[in-house]
């Protein structure tokens, strides 16, 4: 993805996208504001979501596991977020108005979870890669782990992308 932009976005431009990004999904997506979803890193290598486990976000109300619809929430959004931050770091040379335009096309196709232990945990971090960023679909794998760094479930997407 270096080289072959003509302008890069300035340190400033950067930090406004960012700042963009963090309220689209701390605040204007309001089911993430539900789930307490916290922006932690738009870096593109190192995209990062976490949330605080809260008696409401359980699902098993005998051992407190956080419940698997808040699970697959999480990792459908980050899907959602790693594409946007790949799609930035894409189009360096577009300013943050271009940016959020190219966006409003983003959707869910297609997304797989396995649920591989239990929930349990005070925090929970979501990251993921860009497999395949295409002019049209882009492809994803998450995971969510627990505050001790135990893989809660793992997900891969297709999501729309123009």
């Amino acid at each position: 993805m270096t080289g072959h932009h003509k302008s890069l976005r300035s340190a400033q431009e950067q930090e406004q996208l960012q700042r963009h990004f963090t309220d689209l999904f701390e605040r204007q997506v309001r089911f993430n504001e539900v789930l307490g979803v916290k922006v932690d890193s738009c870096d593109p290598a190192q995209p990062q979501l976490s949330f605080q486990m809260r008696p409401d976000l359980v699902g098993h109300r005998e051992s407190g596991r956080l419940h698997g619809g808040v699970t697959a929430s999480v990792l459908d959004a980050m899907g959602g977020f790693m594409l946007m931050c790949a799609i930035a770091d894409k189009h360096r040379d577009e300013a943050t108005p271009q940016i959020m335009m190219r966006l409003t096309k983003l959707s869910t196709i297609d997304l797989r979870i396995d649920f591989l232990r239990p929930g349990l945990g005070q925090r929970f971090i979501a990251t993921g890669q860009v497999l395949r960023l295409g002019g049209r679909i882009g492809t994803v794998q998450m995971s969510l782990r627990n505050d001790e760094g135990q893989m809660i479930a793992s997900a891969t997407g297709a999501y729309t992308t123009s």
